[in-house]
């Protein structure tokens, strides 16, 4: 193995991990392997596509990931996103892997002047014939090259989509009628056809190795435009946030050596600090992460340079940001000690520059700092160095000259840029800089509306009419190594400067004709690795870009609080993250007054002083005023404009002062306020004007003598020019994208066999792509047939693609062709119907084929989509058909078609939440619809890689929206829901604490007696008779969606899912019971019972709704609660599966309900129906504790239930099915009865707790009024001298027996016999061995309890019961004590005081406040585990009531083989899960989800045909006495070193274990952000919010009562802003342009070029509004609120008032500073009147203290009732015509039905 990159060793400890890129040598052909994931290399064909020195020296973990994550997409066929800040990041990555995998790549950077011929085809003219010429998207696909475009979002809407086909299908329809194909399709028809006959139809194959990687900043969050869903839905996403901390800090160790390692990591800090989500809530741009490497290097040479000037250089906070954001960046500045600014001195002054003489292109430069002299090199110019000081032209003075000292430094690293007000000397300073250094300058002035184009290269006109490039002086002067002087950056549209963000960062530039420029560096190497000459290269159209080559920007300070749109001022805040990343800014200060005076009278020595000292202190007072007046007035004079005044005064002397300054002003045509301000301010300063009133009068004469033109006083030669003369039924389909509607088409057609024509239409779609493409050869102009003309001569079917991106008025003409079937062509031919027969023989005439048809395919109108309203335009002339996301059982069936090995579970997973997000789109509370086409990319990524967690594989879906919080947080929320741990760590698993059970001891025995000799056999006489049936009566079954959340989003524990049921809060749960599935009902079916009103829950476990059947009409109401009834529940099994038995144990009532179609029956069980014993007076009369009556429902799902009355001395069993009771009496009188077995029942004796046996015989016919036996049981102690002990009740008897494996494991001994399991409050579990089948005396196995349960009273933890009132009156109904027979378990609920908390929890942690703990007795391992129950969020107020139902705030009912349901006294249902082996798959399944990490660095290896001898990373030393090592970098065997083989670590090559605990760093772990930063910024935010407080004068208590209101409508705040936003982006539209000399070639000007016209081109720009059209106005809105009294009475009852007030909070916020776009006021109405004035049109509130003012006042006008909406609305309507508006809106918010 030979290694490329060594491991270098850092400093202090710090260790480089060594990211090898390895070679291995096989004999399989190249390959590379990054981690796991293999690609096989292929030969380039065009080498010098590939781009060269892209891979660093070391590659971080992060970067390693994200290229292995490319390589599985590109593995996959995908096409990726990579969406991340501002930097060079992402594209370096991007490089770096195509670098990697030797693929050559086409390049292009998307600015907002992109259309569709730069990504297609262009058009040339060449010796009168016009032709296409492929461009970089078409060349890429057939070359099978990689497209790289960057900066999505500066492209113009509807630009991309011309895309769309290419991305999804591998299929374009071209302008010269050739068809890209994809290559499967094509090698398809390939075996039909040969490859003459493709090429006769214009096929062309796209190649299968073309893949598309886009680069973009995300949308909102930064500026630019949001991308089109459909487009968006065809990439995978890869979020690429800056490298982690640990990381970057490697970096800059390297960059800067010399540097203190604290310093760097306060930096670095500071850095991370302003990066974060509270630094952007604050409106903070992002520090510009990338350019702290260059930052270090500074530092390296000069240590002594200050932190704080350095980072004013990185991030000129002073200029980009108001009070508050300087005061927050301030406060992290000194938190991170970085405040030093005043004791570290600047560089002063330049001393020397001179050639270097080891380094061409170099100058050395020494620079004076404090009392040191520091020489270094920096790039220089061609021409001849010129020492500083030297220019007579330049004045130095002492801030200039530490200026250029400071720009010395920022040269030796990076281009930068100057930043000062206009006329303060920008130009001057940059020209004594290039001077200095020997550069020559090409200065290139940016305009407002300049284009990508005028930047780089612009098209021309030879002056035969042929088109051609020519270079712009940008990119000659990189080609020659000037110095380039962008004078006016803040000018230009930040979409067009993008275009150079790669010549900055990179020093590389694509240019439009194809040529590229590379780095100086990039260049040598690719000409040595080719073994090129220069010449060569230039053939191949690639030039290096000089070495010296820098550019050097101007710009004015940005306006802070400006938008940063252009305004109408032109003034705006264009200095954002983007651009903050591609230079290093110097602001250049206004001079001091000293200074400017020195200044003026060197460069003026004429000029009388006294005048010099008045013009500046007029100058000055104005500069310093905070009158916005006086301050435009002192730009009009800013220190050019001094000069040019004291110029002529000095040649002029006579003139007044006040003369020149109010020419300066032009105050001639100032308004008259600023006018009299200027008067003023000269008055102050004694500068009179005085008028000459001879001057005035005087006539000037004008006299031309000797070749002088005189004219008064002043004279100059006159000019001697050399030239004198120069003084169908159609089917269109219109739905949202990604559901397949052109795999619909094509398959359709497909089924038909119909042949097609393809057109994709675009935003540069014309009427001539349209119709007919004019074009010329040899000088004759030829039309060419478009698809549309092609289909209707022979009969195709036309497809038209992306109909809605089209501009309207283009696809209108397709309106009279499906009408009437005519249209007009370009060439004078007509198009008309074949129903004609006239048509046929007429010249220039096309007959309409009569299969001719078109399909129409399109996305829906309106947001987010981006395109025209089609569908609004033409929809009526199509049979239209709206194609919709499949339903979910379809989505699943073609999910698992894409994935046959994704587990089902994960598929629904996604099914489920993909659902939920499309439902959340359509209602509106997130705004991009997704769509099938992205389930589909991530159950192909699942299959192809299935060991990669599902939650790192939605991310691929989900990281475009990793930049908007609101939307972040809606995603997370409904992926949790659903169950897909998104943002969990594998780590994160809180299972319950085991506890050891007591060793299990054999206790005694039970003997059942046969035979008389303990007493006689006791018979038991039964009678059986009809059931007598009331009813039914129908009541309403009412369904209410469930909104089921699974429980395991964000760590794993034994809960699954949990849901609430939609109950009232003085309701009270008194049943819960489940009826697992059969074969017809898969679900496991839940039924819950509540008694305050009596009502009945139904739900399925995994159901999306939850069934109630409320039965206050047949209980009759409680009287003040004192008759308070207690329900059961039975489920009964098939045939009557959806049936229930209800049963109330006080009255005895006994219920059927038949849920699905809502009938009650009530079943009359004793023959005298009015029993005695409970005269209807009686249940609330008699005051002492009567005996209830029971149900048994152990056999319910064979039909029959068991009633007895406690104390009582009858079984009724009643035969649901056949509709008969069996009465048995009874000798003894009961307390319980437990099921043991179908035929036999375990009867416990009231008083004397005996048991007794009861058999029966199977079949209770009437004919055989079978005789039920009744044995008595002995129970024996082993101890027998205890024989006194008490007899147990029983608490749960199981009716079925353990199986016999687990029979064994439970008693430590192979066994097989009948058995029962017995839980009672002294054991935690007991098992009766040979009960009840065996005669013989069974042996009781006990696991004994410390303490009885029943001993343990709620008196120590009554703090737990906080929901009762005092202790309880009597014992509760529900035992909650389940048996799982085949997990082995035995699971109780039980309250906080009778679980051991101290053995539970560390004595350092407080136990959650639970309602209850379950108690899990697992006899397989021996262990015993207490899972807590979450509190609820409400109770019923009836407490004494409650602690009747249950001895803990829950109920309890096993759920299938190994798990459990508990429902609390709030209604909250939870599912759990507690059989080991479930837990152990549940466990291994979540696992799978999240993703395996073993911590292990990825290696990248890239394997070689070659018999090379490689060496492999260091084993490290041996250590003789195998000593655990941690860390430290030598010792082979550690645990967790960095470079070294080990277990854990973080690099290293292998892993080698010596046998220890292994120390794993987890890679989260290692990427985390440090606490401390962590902490920095939330104190940032904190501190901000503070004080804006402050501003604002408002308290705390205000700002928390705001953000109520604020925080509920924060959602829909966003989404109607980002709609506002919409509306504004299509608003501000640029349109094509035409008859320029500049731009597009212009189809419909073909033969114009031909005859030499130049003004042949068109281009993008902002219609000037025609002459007359009336000005543009603000929308203007009214919100009418309702503030009667009744709003306020009623709140308590619906929440009316708050929402009502939410909503006026949100319209208030919505329209925040949109205030020129919409003007809006508030009125209320209420009894007192119907114009109650909240804000006015003229002003609105402007912060949060303002609008709470608005909402506190609609509170104090809650007053009388009164309703006067209608006659407000009548009155407010009419007023609304009086206002000056564009388009006038009243809405209303009503009280009325306020639920809705």
């Amino acid at each position: 193995m030979r290694n490329i990159l060594g491991a270098v060793l850092g400093r202090d400890g710090w260790t480089w991990r060594s990211h090898e890129v390895k070679l291995l040598s096989t004999s399989s052909g190249d390959t590379v392997t990054i981690g796991e994931i293999s690609y096989q290399l292929k030969t380039p064909r065009s080498p010098e596509l590939v781009p060269v020195k892209h891979i660093s020296d070391s590659i971080p973990q992060t970067v390693a990931q994200h290229l292995r994550w490319i390589m599985q997409k590109d593995l996959l066929g995908q096409d990726v996103f990579l969406i991340g800040p501002p930097g060079p990041l992402r594209r370096s990555i991007a490089m770096q892997y195509l670098e990697l995998t030797r693929r050559e790549v086409e390049y292009v950077a998307l600015s907002r002047d992109t259309t569709e011929t730069d990504l297609k085809q262009r058009r040339e003219i060449r010796a009168g014939t016009a032709f296409y010429i492929d461009q970089c998207a078409v060349r890429a696909a057939t070359e099978g090259r990689i497209l790289v475009l960057e900066g999505l979002e500066k492209a113009e809407r509807n630009v991309l989509p011309v895309l769309n086909n290419l991305l999804e299908n591998r299929e374009m329809q071209l302008e010269d009628g050739r068809f890209l194909m994809s290559a499967e399709r094509y090698d398809k028809l390939l075996q039909d056809h040969t490859k003459e006959e493709l090429d006769a139809w214009k096929i062309v194959r796209v190649s299968e190795d073309f893949r598309v990687i886009a680069l973009g900043l995300p949308v909102p969050k930064y500026k630019g435009n949001p991308l089109d869903p459909p487009l968006r839905s065809r990439f995978q996403a890869r979020d690429m946030f800056y490298l982690p901390f640990k990381d970057q800090l490697e970096l800059l160790y390297t960059a800067g050596p010399n540097v203190a390692a604290e310093r760097v990591s306060q930096l670095l800090s500071l850095a991370t600090t302003l990066c974060s989500q509270e630094s952007s809530t604050l409106g903070l741009p992002d520090f510009p992460m990338d350019n702290l490497p260059p930052a270090l290097q500074i530092l390296n040479v000069f240590p002594m340079l200050s932190s704080q000037q350095l980072v004013q250089r990185l991030y000129p906070y002073n200029s980009i940001l108001g009070k508050e954001g300087r005061t927050a960046v301030e406060g992290v500045l000194s938190r991170f000690e970085l405040l030093d600014g005043r004791h570290q001195p600047a560089p002063s002054d330049v001393l020397s520059v001179s050639s270097s003489r080891d380094v061409e292109h170099h100058a050395d430069v020494t620079l004076r700092v404090a009392d040191k002299d520091v020489t270094f090199q920096v790039p220089a110019g061609t021409k001849e160095l010129r020492p500083p000081h030297s220019s007579p032209a330049f004045i130095s003075t002492p801030s200039h000259a530490q200026l250029l000292a400071e720009m010395m430094q920022s040269h030796m690293v990076k281009d930068m840029c100057l930043i000062g007000p206009k006329g303060c000397g920008k130009s001057v300073i940059a020209r004594e800089f290039a001077e200095m250094l020997g550069y020559s300058i090409e200065p290139v002035m940016l305009y407002q509306d300049m284009t990508a184009r005028d930047l780089l290269q612009q098209r021309y006109t030879l002056p035969n009419g042929d088109t051609a490039w020519r270079p712009s002086p940008l990119v000659t002067a990189a080609q020659e190594g000037k110095l380039l002087l962008l004078d006016g950056v803040h000018r230009v549209n930040l979409g067009t400067l993008a275009v150079l963000a790669r010549l900055l960062h990179d020093r590389e530039l694509a240019l439009y004709d194809g040529t590229r420029l590379l780095r100086w560096d990039r260049y040598q190497s690719l000409k040595e690795q080719l073994q090129l000459t220069d010449q060569q290269l230039q053939e191949r159209s690639i030039f290096p870009i000089h070495p010296s080559f820098r550019v050097l920007a101007l710009a004015e300070p940005p306006v802070v609080g400006a938008s940063s749109s252009k305004g109408s001022s032109g003034a705006q805040q264009w200095l954002g993250p983007e651009l903050l990343t591609m230079f290093l800014y110097h602001t250049v200060t206004p001079l001091s007054r000293a200074e400017e005076i020195s200044l003026i009278q060197g460069l003026t020595p004429s000029v009388p002083k006294e005048a010099v000292e008045q013009l500046l202190q007029l100058t000055h007072s104005l500069r310093k005023t905070n009158d916005p007046t006086a301050q435009s007035l002192a730009s009009s004079l800013s220190t050019r404009q001094l000069l040019r005044i004291c110029r002529r005064l000095s040649q002029y002397p006579e003139e007044s002062i006040a003369h020149a300054v109010n020419k300066a002003c032009l105050s001639r045509f100032l308004p008259s306020l600023a006018r009299a301000s200027l008067q003023k301010n000269l008055a102050n300063c004694s500068i009179e004007d005085t008028p000459d009133s001879a001057e005035h009068t005087r006539s000037h004469s004008c006299t031309v003598k000797d070749g002088v033109l005189t004219i008064g006083s002043v004279s100059s030669p006159v000019y001697n020019p050399s030239e004198k003369m120069k003084v169908p039924d159609v089917l269109f389909y219109d739905n949202p994208q990604g559901v397949g509607k052109n795999k619909i088409v094509d398959r359709f057609l497909h089924l038909l066999n119909r042949p097609r024509e393809y057109l994709q239409l675009h935003r540069d779609t014309t009427v001539q792509t349209l119709t007919l493409q004019p074009s010329v050869r040899d000088g004759i102009i030829v039309y060419e047939d478009s698809p549309l003309v092609k289909a209707v001569k022979l009969g195709h079917i036309l497809v038209i693609d992306e109909a809605d991106k089209a501009p309207t008025n283009v696809t209108c003409i397709l309106k009279t062709l499906v009408e009437s079937g005519e249209m007009i062509l370009a060439d004078g031919r007509r198009i008309v119907s074949g129903s004609h027969a006239h048509a046929q023989g007429r010249p220039n005439t096309i007959a309409m084929h009569p299969d001719f048809r078109m399909l129409v395919l399109a996305n829906r109108p309106g947001f987010p989509f981006l395109g025209n309203d089609f569908f609004g335009a033409l929809g009526d002339i199509f049979s239209c058909h709206a194609v919709d996301n499949p339903k979910p059982q379809a989505e699943l069936a073609m999910l698992k078609q894409y994935g046959p090995n994704v587990p089902d579970a994960t598929l629904q997973k996604l099914v489920g939440a993909f659902g939920e997000l499309r439902s959340m789109a359509d209602q509106g509370t997130i705004t991009y619809p997704y769509s099938t086409r992205e389930v589909v990319n991530i159950v192909k990524h699942l299959q192809k890689f299935p060991d990669e967690g599902l939650a790192n594989v939605v991310r691929n879906v989900f990281d475009f929206d990793s930049y908007n919080k609101d939307m972040r947080e809606v995603l997370i929320g409904a992926l949790h829901k659903h169950g897909i741990p998104i943002g969990a760590k594998p780590s994160s698993v809180n299972l319950a604490k085991e506890l050891p059970l007591p060793e299990v001891k054999m206790s005694g025995y039970w003997t059942t007696n046969q035979g008389g000799n303990a007493r006689r056999k006791l018979l038991c006489p039964t009678e059986t008779h009809p059931i007598d049936i009331k009813g039914p009566v129908f009541l309403r079954v009412q369904g209410y969606p469930c909104n089921r959340q699974e429980s395991r989003a964000l760590s794993f524990s034994e809960e699954k899912a949990h849901w609430q049921i939609p109950m009232n809060e003085v309701n009270i749960i008194c049943d819960v019971t489940t009826k697992d599935g059969t074969n017809t009902h898969k679900h496991t079916q839940l039924y819950v019972a509540t008694c305050n009103p009596v009502s009945l829950y139904a739900m399925k476990e995994r159901g999306e709704t939850i069934h109630c059947m409320e039965l206050y009409d047949v209980f009759p109401r409680t009287i003040s609660g004192v008759w308070q009834p207690f329900v059961t529940v039975a489920a009964l099994g098939s045939p009557l599966d959806g049936q229930v038995v209800l049963h109330e144990e006080q009255s005895n009532t006994v219920l059927h309900l038949d849920l699905v179609t809502g009938a009650v029956r009530r079943l009359m069980l004793s023959q005298d129906s009015d029993q005695p014993s409970t005269k209807p007076s009686s249940w609330w009369s008699s005051k002492e504790q009567q005996g209830g009556h029971k149900m048994c429902r152990d056999f319910a799902h064979k039909n029959w239930l068991l009633f007895y009355k406690e104390d009582g001395n009858h079984l009724e069993v009643l035969d649901v099915l056949e509709g008969r009771v069996h009465s048995i009496s009874l000798p003894i009188n009961l307390k319980t009865v437990f099921l043991v077995a179908e035929d036999r029942w375990l009867l416990v004796e009231s008083n004397t707790n005996k048991k007794f046996l009861l058999t029966k015989p199977m079949h209770m016919g009437a004919e055989d009024s079978g005789v039920c036996q009744l044995h008595t049981i002995t129970e024996d102690s082993v101890s027998s001298g205890h024989g006194a002990s008490e007899l147990c009740v029983p608490q749960m008897l199981s009716c079925d027996q353990l199986p016999n494996e687990n029979l064994s494991v439970a008693l430590n001994q192979k066994i097989v016999s009948p058995n029962r399991l017995l839980a009672d409050t002294g054991s935690y579990a007991q098992v009766i061995v040979g009960f009840p089948d065996l005669m013989s005396p069974n042996e009781v196995y006990t696991f004994k309890r410390p303490v009885d349960l029943s001993e343990k009273k709620g008196g120590e933890g009554g703090g737990h019961m906080f929901f009762r009132g005092g202790l309880r009156s009597s014992s509760a109904k529900q035992t909650n004590c389940v048996s799982l027979l085949s997990a082995n378990q035995v699971v109780r609920a039980v309250p906080p005081y009778q679980v051991p908390l101290k053995e539970v929890y560390p004595k350092d942690v407080t136990p959650p406040m639970a309602a209850a703990y379950l108690e899990v007795t697992d006899l397989n391992s021996k262990k015993v585990k207490y899972i807590p129950v979450p509190r609820s969020m409400t109770v019923s107020p009836y407490t004494n009531w409650l602690s009747k139902v249950s001895d803990s705030d829950v109920i309890l009912a096993g759920l299938g083989s190994g798990g459990v349901v508990t429902v609390d006294m709030g209604g909250y249902v939870r599912l759990w899960e507690t059989g080991l082996d479930n837990l152990q798959r549940s466990l291994m399944e979540w696992r799978n989800m999240i993703g395996t990490e073993d911590g292990r660095p990825i290696q990248i290896t890239v394997q070689r045909d070659s018999g090379l001898d490689v060496t492999a990373p260091k084993h490290g030393k041996i250590d003789p006495n195998n000593a655990p090592h941690v860390g430290g970098n030598q010792w082979a065997g550690g645990t967790g070193g960095r470079d070294t083989a080990g277990l854990g670590g973080k690099g290293g090559p292998y892993r080698l274990d010596a046998g220890h605990k292994v120390y794993q760093v987890s890679q989260a772990e290692k990427d985390a952000v440090p606490e401390e930063i962590r902490r920095a910024a939330r104190e940032m935010g904190e501190k901000a919010f503070k004080e804006r407080l402050k501003e604002i004068d408002m308290s705390e208590y205000d700002a928390e009562t705001y953000e109520r209101f604020s925080k509920a409508v924060r959602r829909q705040v966003q989404s109607l802003r980002i709609i506002l936003d919409s509306l504004q982006a299509k608003g501000k539209e640029r349109q094509w342009l035409k008859n320029q000399a500049i731009g597009e070639l212009d189809d419909a000007k073909i033969i114009d070029g031909l005859t030499g016209e130049k003004a042949i081109y068109k281009r993008r720009g902002e219609l000037d509004p025609e002459l007359g059209s009336p000005q543009q106005k603000p929308k203007r809105l009214r919100v009418l609120a309702d503030v009667s009294g009744s709003m306020y009475r009623f709140n308590g009852v619906d929440g009316r008032l708050e929402r009502s007030m939410e909503a006026v909070c949100m319209v208030m916020e919505a329209l925040e500073s949109y205030e020129h776009k919409f003007k809006y006021d508030i009125v209320g109405h209420s009894g007192d009147g119907f114009d109650i004035e909240l804000v006015r049109a003229d002003k609105v509130p402007k912060d949060n203290k303002q609008r709470l003012k608005v909402l506190k006042v609609k509170v104090y006008k809650e007053c009388s009732e009164g309703f006067y909406s209608l006659k407000t609305s009548r009155i407010i309507v009419k007023n609304k015509a009086d206002y000056f508006a564009d388009f006038a809106y009243c809405g209303l918010f009503l009280k009325h039905n306020s639920r809705d």
